[in-house]
């Protein structure tokens, strides 16, 4: 019974063809880290605007 399944692990040109067609994953956004900074700057300005007077 033939095995249908290629093994791209199998040899070097199959790997290296798997790879190349491995989809790129995305990077995560940053967005949300960017937010929490300016959140936390804005509290810690106001906690030191408070405390000042």
């Amino acid at each position: 019974m033939p095995d249908n399944h290629v093994d791209p692990s199998g040899n070097t040109e199959a790997f290296r063809a798997f790879t190349r067609t491995t989809p790129e994953a995305k990077a995560p956004s940053k967005t949300p880290i960017v937010i929490g900074g300016v959140v936390a700057a804005v509290v810690l300005i106001a906690l030191v605007a408070w405390l000042a007077l």
